[in-house]
């Protein structure tokens, strides 16, 4: 279950929390060399902010922050549903750090997506877009489920809080791919 969170420039997070900063590690996640940092952010538009907002490790080419329907209305946003670092055309948000702030369009709402590797890809016979069963109290299937390949990746699937919550699903808890 992957929570609002922030992926920033080196440039960028110099202009947060200052000259030739780096990012402090908190604890590692699954996919392999990245992190959630100690170091969050506040999110802000004309609307509302949503403060202590996690920026993840380690520094990109890209800056976004990642969100979720629920946060998008709360913050008087509509931000695309799009891959991880495809922020053209997405929505402005002011990205607020302990020493500056930046304002650009960068906020998206995150597809939902499986980590796989090529080589995992082929064993499994997976699809670029597959299905995903759900059991459980509120079972269900998740269609539209989107196949990522890295040349390292941790085998898991990524979703929001929203999607989540509608499902009952938290982190490790395990799925099905529907395979047709």
């Amino acid at each position: 279950v992957s929570n609002r969170h922030v992926h920033l420039t080196k440039e960028d997070l110099e202009i947060l929390f200052g000259q030739n900063y780096e990012l402090n590690k908190k604890a590692d996640v699954n996919q392999p060399g990245q992190f959630a940092s100690l170091e969050t952010v506040t999110l802000k538009t004309n609307k509302d902010e949503i403060k202590n907002v996690r920026i993840l490790g380690p520094v990109r080419n890209y800056t976004q922050a990642e969100i979720s329907k629920t946060d998008a209305i709360k913050l008087g946003l509509n931000p695309p549903l799009r891959d991880s670092g495809d922020v053209l055309n997405s929505e402005v948000i002011t990205i607020i750090g302990p020493v500056g702030e930046i304002t650009k369009a960068c906020c998206i709402l995150a597809r939902r997506h499986i980590h796989v590797t090529e080589e995992m890809k082929q064993n499994y016979n997976l699809k670029d877009v597959v299905k995903v069963k759900i059991e459980g109290i509120r079972s269900g299937i998740m269609d539209e489920v989107y196949v990522k390949v890295s040349e390292e990746a941790y085998f898991e699937m990524h979703i929001d809080t929203d999607e989540a919550n509608a499902f009952f699903l938290k982190n490790n808890d395990e799925v099905e791919i529907a395979i047709d």
